[in-house]
């Protein structure tokens, strides 16, 4: 009789283990749902900042951002490096998409980083973002350069898929338009405005 009950205790706890691996893990590596207004913008497509930004004259770089995503968080230090690195070349803004109340310096902390915050979510929606994390690269004439995922891994550790990175990189390099994978354009991580799925 011992035996049956810890074989069943143990069972429970594979399967509780299990179901929070899932939860916390594979869930985030589904594709987002498209919302079912959603109305895709395409490479090259003019996007209207609606006097947010309007006179810039470097190529924008959108971070969309949802500091109650989990992948979001697990972005922090990738999206920081890139600030690091091409900040000089690249306007970097974080907007934010989330129903909680934030402040700018709040967000600036979480990213140590003193860069523009945005909370307007029709940027999101003029840029075709549907799930936080997310890029948005405009090119000086604000065109879509590229919209998508960060990296093909959730830490955003993989060199070969660093998809923000290429994106940057072909745009400086003014390559007129490069072709990504489906793993770069179609939405992983957490629908907007809240963190869920």
């Amino acid at each position: 009789m011992k035996k049956l009950v810890v074989s069943i205790w143990l069972i429970f706890l594979l399967g509780a283990i299990g179901a929070l691996f899932w939860y916390n893990e594979l869930v985030y590596q589904l594709p987002t749902p498209v919302p079912k207004n959603y109305k895709p913008v395409y490479q090259g497509q003019l996007i209207s900042l609606n006097g947010v930004l309007k006179n810039e004259t470097k190529p924008i770089f959108f971070h969309f951002f949802n500091p109650d995503c989990p992948c979001s968080r697990f972005n922090v230090a990738n999206f920081k490096s890139l600030v690091n690195q091409y900040g000089r070349q690249v306007h970097f803004v974080v907007v934010v998409l989330n129903n909680h109340y934030y402040t700018a310096k709040q967000i600036q902390d979480k990213f140590d980083l003193t860069i523009p915050v945005i909370f307007d979510p029709s940027i999101a929606k003029s840029c075709g973002v549907y799930s936080t994390p997310q890029v948005a690269l405009l090119n000086p004439q604000h065109q879509l350069y590229y919209r998508g995922n960060y990296n093909r891994s959730r830490y955003c550790t993989d060199e070969k898929t660093n998809y923000a990175k290429i994106a940057i990189n072909g745009l400086l390099a003014a390559q007129p338009k490069l072709a990504f994978n489906q793993l770069a354009l179609r939405a992983y991580g957490c629908q907007l405005p809240n963190c869920n799925k």
